[in-house]
């Protein structure tokens, strides 16, 4: 069995005040296996609306969550707030939290159990096996998760089911020893193309929840990122193995 002490919750926010303290009241509702400790970081990518308000009246209510607010002068995007919180985090293992409500931060115990076991240094949360609740939305979407995966399990010669899931559970010393580039949504196929080159690196998927939006809902990713995600994919997968 691994032992750690804490895992780093990377939470990038952007214009999410009206759902950041539901997913709050969520991570701080969260116990962990072994009692693992929590360090929250949240990074607000220069949000138009209250979000960075609503998380510092939060921190104050909640004190012994310890909360860790980092600010973007500018709009980066969202890889770039993933880069801020994975360089600030100390944990010995750290995922990635969307503020939104799509993911329940419940199964990240599904994610730690290969960790805990030893079997793995990454772990995938897919949307696409097991037998858990996953909404009913949009076909191209589902094609173009499908695609990507596929393209991606084609220059890096993995068998993913799920490349573009925001649950993704990294060893520190794995995911800070990366050079990642992508400040948008092109994180997702960087990271995997990076990770699938580690020497010896054990990478593992575990079937999870998916509670999707709509774009009325607020959910952000567009055809555009899509076209991008293609390009990240021949770019770090193929042209620099």
């Amino acid at each position: 069995m691994v032992q750690f002490t804490t895992l780093s919750i990377i939470v990038p926010v952007y214009n999410e005040g009206r759902t950041i303290h539901q997913i709050l009241d969520l991570l701080r509702e969260l116990e962990l296996v072994n009692d693992i400790g929590k360090e929250i970081i949240l990074v607000n990518d220069c949000s138009s609306d209250d979000s960075a308000a609503v998380v510092k009246a939060y921190a104050v209510r909640y004190p012994e969550l310890g909360l860790r607010l980092l600010e973007h002068a500018v709009n980066l995007g969202k890889g770039a707030a993933l880069h801020t919180g994975i360089a600030a985090a100390t944990g010995e293992y750290i995922i990635i939290q969307d503020a939104d409500l799509e993911y329940d931060p419940q199964e990240y115990n599904l994610l730690l159990n290969p960790v805990l076991k030893g079997f793995a240094d990454v772990v995938y949360g897919s949307r696409f096996m097991g037998g858990n609740p996953h909404r009913i939305l949009f076909f191209w979407h589902s094609i173009g998760n499908a695609w990507l995966t596929f393209l991606t399990n084609m220059v890096t010669d993995l068998n993913l089911t799920d490349m573009e899931t925001c649950y993704k559970l990294f060893r520190r010393d794995i995911i800070q020893g990366l050079q990642l580039e992508e400040k948008r949504f092109g994180f997702e196929p960087e990271v995997t193309a990076k990770v699938a080159r580690v020497p010896g690196v054990r990478l593992y998927e575990v079937g999870i929840s998916y509670y999707g939006r709509t774009y009325a809902e607020g959910k952000k990713i567009g055809w555009r990122d899509g076209f991008r995600a293609i390009y990240c994919i021949l770019k770090y997968g193929l042209l620099r193995r």
